[in-house]
């Protein structure tokens, strides 16, 4: 496969997601899916070695069979995506192994084997802090009925535990200043309401 082929595959499949989340607005659409593109790119830079093809297109397709948005199995939507573009069973299994060692609730604790789970997991998480990850919380937490205090739960839950569960430099040192940036956002919130969420 050319680069050429690659580069049309890796624009298709921005296209294929842009379709896929039509409509999303609770902090898991296209937009969110492009931040961690772009966050994956970056980070790649600092590993030559890694496979950068892989690398896209798990980070493009991670959110395309999440089970709080989609009821499918065995990553259905984006293989999908890779079975129309004629790609062979071994990269489609590598992408596939990517994007199941992404998510935060079913890989609590666990890092992924390969440099290219580990890079699309921190581009992934990076995009869960800071201002983004703020916006994300309450975007999905309005559109899930949820009340602020459980969205402020969230942090304690997951947000403010990634910045320790960072695989590679690079995320490590952007989640540390996107992580003090949810401690100021906290302290501000508790100060303004009087709420202290108790763990």
């Amino acid at each position: 496969m050319t680069a050429l082929d690659k580069d049309t595959i890796i624009k298709d499949a921005i296209g294929y997601v842009k379709k896929l989340f039509a409509g999303n607005s609770d902090g898991h659409g296209a937009d969110h899916t492009m931040r961690v593109y772009h966050n994956a790119q970056m980070i790649m830079e600092a590993f030559p070695e890694a496979d950068s093809f892989v690398i896209s297109l798990a980070a493009l397709l991670h959110d395309a069979d999440d089970y709080k948005l989609f009821n499918t199995e065995n990553n259905m939507n984006a293989r999908s995506f890779m079975d129309s573009k004629a790609l062979s069973s071994e990269i489609e299994e590598q992408v596939c192994s990517v994007i199941n060692s992404v998510s935060f609730s079913k890989n609590k604790g666990r890092r992924p084997e390969t440099l290219e789970g580990k890079i699309v997991q921190d581009a992934d998480r990076l995009d869960a802090l800071g201002a983004i990850g703020i916006a994300r919380t309450f975007a999905y937490g309005g559109k899930a009925g949820r009340p602020l205090e459980d969205s402020i739960k969230h942090f304690y839950d997951k947000l403010l535990l990634l910045k320790d569960e960072m695989n590679t430099e690079v995320a490590r040192e952007i989640a540390q200043k996107r992580h003090e940036l949810l401690i100021s956002f906290l302290e501000e919130y508790y100060e303004e309401t009087g709420y202290r969420y108790e763990q």
